[in-house]
C-alpha cells in the first residue's frame, strides 16, 4: 500500500502538504502511510481514488507494477476469497476451456476479475510444464469456437460432428494455453455467439486487440506442478481503481465490436450458419 500512494501522490505532482490538503488530513498523516506505519482508513481509501478519478489518473498501472513477478515460469490467479487446501482443478464447469485451475500471464486479467468481490486474494504462482502435456489454442475460430462449447453456445447442436470435435478437443491434455477472452473480447464474443457479427467481423476484433495468455490446469499432474509463492489481499483502493478499469475496457469492447460490426457486415458467416454447415475452415 506505501509503494502504490507514494507512486499516486507523485503522478498527480504532489506533495505531501498538497496531498494531505486535497485529503482533509495531516501530512503528519500521508508520511505515516508512505513509510507504512499506518494504513489510510476505507474512508481514506475512497477519498484517494475519487482525487485519482477528478484528475483523470487510475492507478491501475503502478498496481500492476506492484503485483508483477520476475522470473520464468511466473502466472497469476485471482480467487474470490482465497484458496484453501491443495490447488484443484475445480472451477465452475462453463469457463472459457472447461473446468480447471485458471491462471494468466499477465496481473491485469486475475486481478480485474475478481476486483469486486468481498475479499479478493491475489496470488502469483509459480508452475513446471515441462512434464506436462500442453495443448497450445491460437487465436482464431478454433479459439472461439472451443468458447462457445464450454459455455454451452453449442447446447442445441449436441448430436452434431462440430459438437463431438469441440467436446473432446481438450482430451489426454494436462494443461490448455491459449489467449485469454478478457472484458474487451467478452463483448465480441458475446455478438458472435447471438448472431450479431459474423467470424470475419469477430477475426478482425481479435487481431485488433493485445490479449495475455491463460493456462488452464486440467489434470492433477497440472495441478501438483503449481506451488504458490505469493498471497496478497487486494485493498478498497486497489479495488476502485481496477473496477474503474475493468468498466473502461468493457466500454473499448463495445465500441471496437459496433465497429467491426459495421464494416464487416457483408462479409463472413454467422455463428448459426457455421454449426448448421458443420463447417469452420
Amino acid at each position: 500500500m506505501k509503494e502504490l500512494i507514494k507512486g499516486i501522490r507523485s503522478a498527480l505532482k504532489m506533495t505531501q502538504q498538497e496531498f494531505a490538503s486535497a485529503l482533509s488530513t495531516t501530512p503528519v498523516t500521508i508520511n505515516r502511510w508512505e513509510n507504512g506505519k499506518t494504513l489510510p482508513s476505507p474512508m481514506a481509501q475512497k477519498q484517494i481514488f475519487s482525487l485519482c478519478e477528478s484528475s483523470s489518473f487510475f492507478p491501475t498501472s503502478l498496481i500492476i507494477k506492484l503485483y508483477a513477478e520476475e522470473g520464468e515460469g511466473i502466472l497469476y490467479h485471482g480467487s474470490k476469497k482465497g484458496l484453501k487446501g491443495d490447488i484443484k482443478a475445480n472451477s465452475r464447469p462453463d469457463c472459457d476451456f472447461g473446468k480447471g485451475f485458471y491462471m494468466g500471464n499477465d496481473p491485469l486479467q486475475p486481478l480485474t476479475l475478481v476486483c469486486g468481490e468481498n475479499s479478493p486474494v491475489f496470488y502469483s504462482l509459480r508452475v513446471e510444464l515441462s512434464s506436462l502435456k500442453v495443448k497450445e489454442i491460437p487465436l482464431g475460430l478454433d479459439w472461439a469456437m472451443l468458447i462457445a462449447y464450454h459455455r454451452g453456445y453449442m447446447d442445441e447442436f449436441k448430436d452434431s460432428p462440430i459438437y463431438e470435435q469441440y467436446a473432446h478437443y481438450l482430451d489426454g491434455y494436462d494443461l490448455a494455453k491459449g489467449p485469454i477472452a478478457d472484458d474487451r473480447l467478452y463483448v465480441s464474443l458475446t455478438r458472435f455467439f447471438s448472431g450479431a457479427i459474423t467470424d470475419v467481423a469477430l477475426l478482425h476484433c481479435l487481431s485488433a486487440l493485445s490479449l495475455g495468455e491463460q493456462y488452464v490446469a486440467l489434470s492433477e499432474l497440472a495441478t501438483s506442478s503449481i506451488s504458490i509463492m505469493k498471497e496478497r489481499r487486494l485493498s478498497l483502493l486497489e479495488q476502485l481503481s481496477l473496477q474503474a478499469t475493468s468498466l473502461k475496457r468493457r466500454e473499448e469492447g463495445i465500441a471496437l465490436t459496433k465497429e467491426m460490426e459495421i464494416k464487416y457486415r457483408r462479409e463472413g458467416r454467422y455463428y448459426d450458419e457455421i454449426m448448421g454447415g458443420n463447417d469452420h475452415a
